[in-house]
C-alpha cells in the first residue's frame, strides 16, 4: 500500500483541549499550532472510559481497548506482591506502534510514553516514561540506535548520559525562568509550595523536550512518537485558578496563578515549533490528546475528602473530547471533520506509513483526513506477525522501588492515595482500583454484562463504597438486568441518601420493566425534591421521556437549554421532546443546535435525520443517518430508520443491507414509548401513500 508520509511525527499532549486552545489561537498566541492546523485537518478526539492517562495512551499506541492491551492503572503490584510499581512495558499484552514499525525494519523512536519502562529494544531510540523521574544512572530507561545499528548496553548508557546532560532539574528553574509560567512569582508568599510544584513540572517538560530533540536529531528515521504529560499534571494543580473564578478560590490566588495554564499551552507551542524545526520540512504530523480538561463552569470542586476519595475523583477534571490534528504531506489542509476516537490513531499512523492495520484493532483509519484515502488493507494481527518486534523477553521484571519517585508524583497529583508504609494496603488498593477500571472499560464499550461480576465482587468486598455500588447499578441497567438494578439502587440510596442519581436510575429501570406507576411515583417524588435545581432539568426531561410524558419532558428540556445553552445534550433532550410532540421543525432546529456544539453524539444526527424524515426531506435525512452510523456503525435505531428511508427512495438493495445490519445492531436509546421511530414513520408514510 502506498506511503504518504515519508516521516511521521506522532505527538501527544496529555489533556490538551480546544476550549483552551481556540481562544489562544484567536489571539495569535499559539502560532506554531495555528500553522499546523491551517496545513492540516483538525477534529475533536473522543476518549474512552475511564479517562485515565495510562489506559488511554496505551490505547492510542496499540489501537485496542484497555482490557485487551492490559494497562489498567497507573501502578500495578510488583512481582513479589509486596509493593507496587508504575505500570511497566512488560505488562502490556499486545504490540505498540513502535513494535509494529520495528517488524518491517522502519526506524522508530518513542519518547516519554506511558507504560514504556523498561525501554524496549526497538529499531530506534526508546526513552521511557521513567527517565525523568529517577537518577540518570538507572538502567533500563533508554534504548538507542547508534550508527544505524541497534546498540547494546554500552550504547544505551551513552544515550542516557547525553539525555542526562540535557536534563533540567527543579533546582535549575530559578525565579527568572519560572516567570515563563508565573510572571508574578515574586508575590508568592513564603512557604507557598505551589511555585516549587510548578518548577518541578516545568523542569520535566523541558527535560522531555530535550530528550526528544536528542533522538530526532540523531539521524534518519521514519516515525517519532513524543509524549508530554505536563498540561495534565500542571492542570490538576493550577486549572482551578484560571478565570472565571471558582467560588472556593481566593481572589489573590486568581491574580497570582490565573495565567499559569494559558502560559503552559503557549510554552507547549514554542516547544512544538522547535521540534518541528528539528524534524525538518516534509514531516507529516499527527497531534493528539487523550482527553480534554475542564476549564470553565464544569470544573469539579474536590475539597474535604480523604486521600483515597480524592484519588478516585481527580478524573472528574477530564473532559470527554480531546484534540487531534493531521497535518503535512498526505493530509488534507484547512479541513475540519467529525471526531474520530483515540482507537483510530494507531490505524491511521500505520496507513500514513503505508502499512496495514490489524483486523483485531478496535479502531479504524481516519480516511477522511487524507488527501487520497488509503486502501483499506488489513492483516489478521500485528501480534501474530513473525520477526523481531523489539520486545522484552517475558521473564523480564523491574524492581518496584525504582519507581518510587514516579509513584510519589502520582500521590501528589491525587491519582493515588498515600497509605504511608503500609505496602500491603497499597497493593490491595491497586488491585481494587485496577478491577474497577477494568469494569469501567467493559461497561462503556458495550459489555456491561461482563462488568457486572467484577463490580459485584468489589461491592461484596466494600459494600459501603458508593462508587462501586453506583457502577454496579449502572451496569445492571445497561445490561437489561433491571430487577437487580433496582436492588442495587436501593442499597445505593441507603449508602448515599442525598443523591438523586440512584432515584433517576431506578425510574429508568422501573419504566423498562413496564412498572410505569411505580416509576411515575418515584419520578414525581424526585421532581418535588429537585425541581428548583436547574442543573437537573435535563435529567428530569430525559426521565419524563422514558415514561412518554412529552409535555413535561419538553418543559424541563426548555429549562435545561436556558440553564446550559452550550451543552449539546440539553438541545438533544429538547429535540427528542419536540420530535415526539410532532413539532418536527423545532426538533430539527434543536438537533442542529446540538450538532453545532458537538458533532460527535450519534443520537444528535439520528434526531436530525428523524425530524427531517418526518418533515419529508428524505435526502437530507439519509445524510444525517449516514453521519450517525459513521460515529456508531452498529447503531440499531439509525440503521432501522436509514433502511426505511432507503426503501422510501426506492433503493431496495441498500435498504436490505441496512436492515440486515440493524437486526444485529445495538440499541442506543432507552426503551420508551414512541410513535416517531422508524416503524412509526413507515406506517405513516404507507398510510399517506394509500
Amino acid at each position: 500500500m502506498p506511503r504518504c508520509a515519508e516521516r511521521l511525527l506522532l505527538l501527544g499532549w496529555d489533556a490538551a483541549d480546544w476550549q483552551v486552545i481556540d481562544p489562544l489561537l484567536a489571539r495569535g498566541q499559539m502560532p506554531n499550532l495555528a500553522r499546523l492546523v491551517a496545513q492540516g485537518t483538525r477534529a475533536d478526539l473522543r476518549t474512552l472510559e475511564p479517562k485515565l492517562s495510562p489506559l488511554l495512551w496505551s490505547s492510542i499506541a496499540t489501537g485496542k481497548t484497555a482490557d485487551r492491551h492490559g494497562i489498567l492503572n497507573f501502578v500495578e503490584p510488583s512481582p513479589s506482591g509486596e509493593g507496587v510499581r508504575v505500570a511497566a512495558s512488560t505488562s502490556r499484552r499486545t504490540r505498540a506502534l513502535w513494535n509494529m514499525l520495528t517488524l518491517p525494519g522502519l526506524r522508530v523512536h518513542a519518547v516519554g510514553w506511558y507504560a514504556s519502562h523498561p525501554a524496549e529494544p526497538i529499531s530506534g531510540a526508546c526513552v521511557s516514561n521513567l527517565l525523568m523521574e529517577q537518577a540518570p544512572s538507572t538502567a533500563g530507561a533508554a534504548w538507542p540506535v547508534v550508527a544505524g545499528l541497534v546498540g547494546g548496553r554500552g550504547a544505551a548508557a551513552d544515550l542516557e548520559a547525553r539525555i542526562a546532560r540535557s536534563r533540567t532539574g527543579p533546582a535549575d528553574i530559578g525565579r527568572e525562568r519560572l516567570r515563563d509560567l508565573l510572571p508574578d512569582v515574586a508575590q508568592a508568599a513564603r512557604g507557598d509550595a505551589r511555585p516549587a510544584t510548578l518548577a518541578k513540572e516545568y523542569a520535566r517538560m523541558l527535560s522531555l523536550h530535550a530528550a526528544a530533540l536528542e533522538v530526532v536529531c540523531g539521524g534518519a528515521w521514519d516515525c517519532a512518537m513524543v509524549f508530554h504529560d505536563t498540561i495534565d499534571t500542571i492542570g490538576h494543580h493550577f486549572m482551578e485558578y484560571r478565570a472565571p473564578r471558582m467560588q472556593h478560590v481566593k481572589p489573590a490566588d486568581l491574580r497570582l496563578y490565573g495565567e499559569v495554564m494559558d502560559r503552559v499551552y503557549r510554552r507547549h507551542d514554542t516547544l512544538l515549533g522547535e521540534l518541528l524545526d528539528a524534524c525538518g520540512p516534509g514531516t507529516s504530523v499527527i497531534l493528539v490528546s487523550d482527553h480534554g480538561f475542564h476549564s470553565g463552569d464544569e470544573r469539579p470542586v474536590i475539597l474535604d475528602v480523604t486521600k483515597e476519595e480524592r484519588a478516585a475523583l481527580e478524573s472528574r477534571w477530564h473532559r470527554a473530547l480531546g484534540i487531534s490534528v493531521f497535518a503535512g504531506p498526505g493530509f488534507r489542509a484547512g479541513e475540519r471533520i467529525a471526531a474520530p476516537t483515540i482507537l483510530d490513531v494507531a490505524p491511521t499512523a500505520l496507513a500514513a506509513l503505508g502499512l496495514p492495520m490489524g483486523a483485531d484493532m478496535d479502531g479504524r483509519v481516519v480516511a477522511e483526513a487524507f488527501v487520497d484515502a488509503p486502501a483499506s488493507a488489513t492483516i489478521p494481527s500485528w501480534d501474530a506477525e513473525p520477526g523481531d518486534a523489539g520486545e522484552h523477553p517475558p521473564e523480564m521484571r523491574m524492581d518496584p522501588f525504582e519507581a518510587a519517585d514516579a509513584l510519589r508524583q502520582l500521590i501528589d497529583l491525587g491519582y493515588m492515595a498515600d497509605t504511608g508504609d503500609d505496602q500491603r494496603a497499597l497493593v490491595e488498593l491497586t488491585r481494587r482500583e485496577t478491577r474497577f477500571n477494568l469494569a469501567g472499560v467493559l461497561s462503556t464499550t458495550g459489555r456491561p454484562e461482563e462488568a457486572i461480576p467484577v463490580l459485584a465482587e468489589l461491592v461484596n468486598e466494600r459494600p459501603g463504597d458508593v462508587r462501586y455500588l453506583s457502577a454496579l447499578a449502572h451496569a445492571q441497567g445497561a445490561a437489561g438486568q433491571h430487577e437487580a438494578c433496582i436492588v442495587s439502587c436501593d442499597a445505593w440510596r441507603a449508602a448515599a441518601p442525598d443523591s438523586h442519581e440512584h432515584v433517576a436510575l431506578s425510574v429508568a429501570s422501573l419504566a423498562a420493566l413496564g412498572r410505569g406507576a411505580e416509576a411515575a411515583m418515584r419520578l414525581d417524588e424526585l421532581e418535588r425534591t429537585v425541581s428548583a435545581r436547574p442543573e437537573l432539568a435535563r435529567t428530569l426531561a430525559e426521565l419524563n421521556a422514558r415514561l412518554g410524558r412529552w409535555d413535561a419532558s419538553r418543559a424541563h428540556a426548555a429549562r435545561a437549554v436556558t440553564h446550559a445553552p452550550g451543552l449539546a445534550e440539553t438541545h438533544a433532550a429538547a429535540s427528542l421532546a419536540a420530535l415526539e410532540s410532532g413539532d418536527f421543525e423545532a426538533a430539527a432546529e434543536h438537533a442542529l443546535d446540538a450538532a453545532e456544539r458537538s458533532m460527535v453524539l450519534p443520537q444528535v444526527h439520528w434526531l436530525l435525520g428523524a425530524a427531517l424524515a418526518w418533515g419529508g426531506e428524505l435526502d437530507h435525512a439519509a445524510q444525517s443517518f449516514d453521519v450517525a452510523l459513521q460515529l456508531a456503525p452498529s447503531y440499531r435505531e439509525a440503521l432501522e430508520f436509514a433502511a426505511a428511508v432507503a426503501r422510501a427512495k426506492g433503493d431496495a438493495s441498500r435498504a436490505d443491507d441496512l436492515a440486515a445490519r440493524g437486526a444485529t445492531g445495538r440499541a442506543l436509546h432507552p426503551s420508551r414509548p414512541s410513535a416517531r421511530d422508524a416503524a412509526g414513520w413507515e406506517r405513516s408514510r404507507l398510510a399517506r401513500d394509500r
